[in-house]
């Protein structure tokens, strides 16, 4: 399959620039695979779409401010986008500049942080990077990095982004990216939920390059996902072996991981990356209900839903939903596919 057959027309008006308020007040749109019906709903009518056993797996990582501006030696502008962490404690980063980069070169960042250029491990913009500040790293990186927004939403972030570009399961630091289809929860709605006998079980997975990576292969089947890092509990992994009714994942990259290990020999309690790409023709394991947000053309996130939900039948939602004034994308409304 190409890339451009999960291409659909999404005018810049359909894109979401902020949240809905409260978060549960986004609009959901129910898709039946089996028939193909189709119900426009409200994020907070959620559980009368679930049965009593149902269990929802969210992904409970913490975005930090991982965007980061500042001036090479020569005065150009740079910015830089923290992915992941390394065991010896460097970034790796994604980095945009005018003009040629070089190995050793030191940026003067935000907040007084100096980061230091050390390699592209596979060339392209991705470099392993060093980063140094007066004080403790973690938090001149939480006062003075920004909310690293996606670029499509064309605005500089700002404080309310600081609370609603996080789900309320923010537990673990690691995300360069929000777990989008999770700031829709609201503890109201978990109450909801609990009172129709639907459980909550958490996993991690931090969000990368991997996850808004373009496809640019003329196949999709050469694209190669960049590896993320995840973690599932013995809490967790005991939630979903003995829940009594049908797994619901809250979002792609739960989705992912939770399919990353049924391809193993079954979800349980693990620890490790995953670079599992997700497109039509995966027969899925584990997950039986997807709930997500409406995603851009062409992305591999778009094609795990299309895996999930049949590329007809989801890009026919897609132009129910565009049509009918849905919101799209990070802050946009959500799916239901069941």
């Amino acid at each position: 399959m190409k890339p451009s057959d999960f291409d659909y027309p999404l005018p810049e008006g359909h894109i979401a620039q902020r949240p809905a308020s409260p978060r549960d007040a986004a609009r959901l749109l129910v898709v039946e695979r089996a028939t193909g019906r189709r119900t426009d709903a409200l994020v907070r009518d959620l559980p009368r779409f679930l049965e009593p056993g149902d269990l929802l797996v969210v992904n409970d990582t913490k975005v930090l401010h991982a965007r980061l501006f500042g001036r090479r030696a020569t005065g150009g502008r740079i910015e830089m986008l923290l992915l992941r962490r390394d065991e010896g404690g460097d970034h790796e980063a994604l980095v945009r500049t005018h003009g040629s980069l070089r190995p050793w070169e030191t940026l003067a960042m935000d907040g007084g942080i100096r980061a230091t250029l050390l390699e592209r491990p596979g060339g392209g913009a991705i470099w392993r990077a060093r980063l140094a500040a007066e004080g403790d790293l973690d938090a001149v990186l939480e006062r003075a990095g920004h909310v690293p927004l996606p670029p499509y939403l064309k605005r500089p972030d700002d404080a309310l982004d600081r609370e609603r570009y996080q789900t309320i399961f923010a537990a673990h630091p690691g995300s360069a990216a929000a777990p989008t289809a999770g700031l829709h929860f609201t503890p109201a709605l978990l109450e909801a939920l609990a009172a129709r006998g639907v459980g909550v079980a958490k996993v991690t997975l931090h969000v990368g390059y991997g996850t808004f990576q373009p496809v640019e292969a003329e196949r999709i089947e050469e694209h190669r996902m960049h590896a993320e890092e995840y973690e599932v509990t013995e809490e967790a992994a005991r939630a979903i072996s003995g829940r009594k009714g049908r797994l619901v994942a809250v979002g792609t990259t739960t989705t992912r991981v939770l399919e990353s290990l049924a391809a193993t020999g079954g979800v349980r309690a693990a620890r490790g990356r995953t670079d599992l790409f997700l497109r039509p023709g995966h027969a899925f394991r584990a997950v039986e209900l997807l709930f997500t947000n409406f995603h851009l053309p062409r992305s591999s996130l778009l094609m795990l839903v299309c895996a999930f939900g049949g590329r007809e039948q989801v890009l026919g939602a897609y132009a129910h939903a565009l049509a009918a004034g849905y919101r799209f994308t990070s802050y946009g409304d959500a799916t239901l596919f069941v």
